[in-house]
Order: structure tokens, then C-alpha cells, then sequence
């Protein structure tokens, strides 16, 4: 089993009502209880969250994204790492490209 502990981090979790300094457990991918690495056998990666804050994902909901037909601007790609970077998992892109990017066939 593979471990992750997150520890000091600000735990923010609004479906969980949840707003507290403390360490977050990560085994085989899920978060998990204290409890689940209690016997761990392999190593366990730990991160310094101290000042940092540990949420879910983030969406955004208006995402210029450009691209097709504005790519000098910002491309699919780009976009989709800046996105990554600052904590969002999903985006959704505005429908003002050129073609507007609105089935599969004009994404590909």
C-alpha cells in the first residue's frame, strides 16, 4: 500500500463541514483514516503543508480557453495546465472560439 500524509494543513472541506490545522492521510489513492497506515510496512511519504491550505479540487465555470481558432492566444493545452496549477480539477470552457467548441470532433 502506498501512503501520503499531509500534514499541518489548513483542511478545508465544505461537504464535511470542515475548516481545522491538522494532517490528512492519503493511502492507495482515497483519503483515509489515521488508522489505515497504522501497521505500514513501506515508506511513507510525508508533505509540510504548515501555512498551506488542503482542499478539494476547484472548478471553474467560465474559462476562456481559446482555442480553436485564437490559439496565439491561449491553447487547450495551456490553459488546461494553468488550471492545474492553481488547484482547479475541472474547467468549462465559454463557447467563444471559432469554430465555437462544442462536440468532440471540433475539440479533437
Amino acid at each position: 500500500m502506498s501512503a501520503i500524509v499531509i500534514r499541518n494543513g489548513r483542511i478545508i472541506d465544505p461537504s464535511n463541514d470542515r475548516d481545522e490545522i491538522g494532517d490528512l492521510v492519503i493511502a492507495d489513492g482515497r483519503i483515509a483514516e489515521q488508522s489505515a497506515i497504522r501497521n505500514q510496512k513501506s515508506a511513507i511519504e510525508e508533505i509540510d503543508a504548515n501555512g498551506l491550505v488542503v482542499a478539494p479540487g476547484l472548478i471553474d465555470m467560465h474559462v476562456h480557453l481559446r482555442e480553436p481558432g485564437f490559439g496565439q492566444k491561449e491553447t487547450i493545452a495551456s490553459g488546461a495546465r494553468a488550471a492545474a496549477a492553481g488547484g482547479f480539477t475541472s474547467v468549462v470552457c465559454m463557447p467563444n472560439t471559432s469554430p465555437v467548441a462544442d462536440n468532440p470532433s471540433t475539440i479533437t
